[in-house]
């Protein structure tokens, strides 16, 4: 008997030493595949970083600053604009359009045709006439001014100036049956000029670009943009690298 209390008090000290021995395993193998996640991130996240390494949109980017949006009257760089002729390897650098100023203009006149039917009450004549009849002619106003202020934003955002670079190009519209496209090479380009006429311009800073070129179409006129001057410092850039073969 007492040969079998030995045996009783052998068998759990047996158990005890065998049971700790898988758990170290895995623990070690929980903490090497935390340590495998916890690196994989740092990688992921230092990818996006990289710079853009184009030099021409980078000189542009410093001499027209980063403006980008749609309704903007100078568009460096933008990724939303294009247009058929565009070539593949082709960079869309800048697209000008006349300055927002020059809105002022339509725009107040398609207030004033807004507010004129309102003036027909200070005349006793028109207030005989049936209510059918005033009913299709305000309609028929209100339609006129809608199309009258339609076109005229339609004409200030499409007639664009753009630069590119391999060419300068000229984008007339004048409304929606007439468009003039009117091309030119940067090395074709000769001669830059500006003018600035006028209290208003002068004060807004938008004018008139001249570019002289040796093809076809003898001159391009980017007619009153924002900031005239640094205009011309682009295309002296974008002509120069293009001379210097970096482009």
């Amino acid at each position: 008997m007492p040969r079998v209390s030995d045996v009783d008090t052998i068998a759990p000290d047996d158990q005890i030493t065998s049971t700790p021995t898988p758990s170290p395993v895995k623990k070690s193998v929980t903490l090497k595949k935390d340590k495998k996640v916890t690196k994989t991130p740092e990688v992921v996240t230092s990818l996006p970083t990289t710079p853009n390494t184009n030099p021409l949109v980078e000189s542009v980017y410093k001499i027209l600053g980063h403006t980008r949006h749609p309704f903007s009257s100078t568009l460096i760089h933008p990724h939303v604009f294009d247009f058929q002729e565009r070539d593949d390897d082709e960079i869309v650098l800048v697209v000008a359009r006349q300055h927002w100023f020059t809105n002022v203009r339509w725009i107040l006149i398609s207030l004033f045709m807004v507010l004129f039917p309102s003036l027909f009450r200070f005349v006793p004549t028109l207030l005989e006439i049936p209510g059918t009849y005033l009913f299709v002619g305000y309609l028929f106003w209100y339609l006129i001014t809608f199309a009258f202020a339609f076109e005229s934003f339609l004409s200030w955002y499409f007639n664009v100036y753009i630069i590119t670079s391999k060419r300068v190009i000229d984008i007339d519209f004048n409304n929606l049956l007439t468009k003039k496209y009117s091309e030119a090479t940067i090395d074709a380009i000769q001669d830059v000029t500006s003018t600035v006429i006028g209290a208003i311009p002068t004060v807004f800073n938008y004018g008139n670009v001249l570019i002289q070129t040796a093809s076809e179409v003898n001159e391009l006129e980017f007619g009153r943009v924002a900031n005239p001057e640094k205009i011309i410092k682009v295309l002296q850039e974008v002509r120069d690298q293009y001379k210097g073969g970096q482009i």
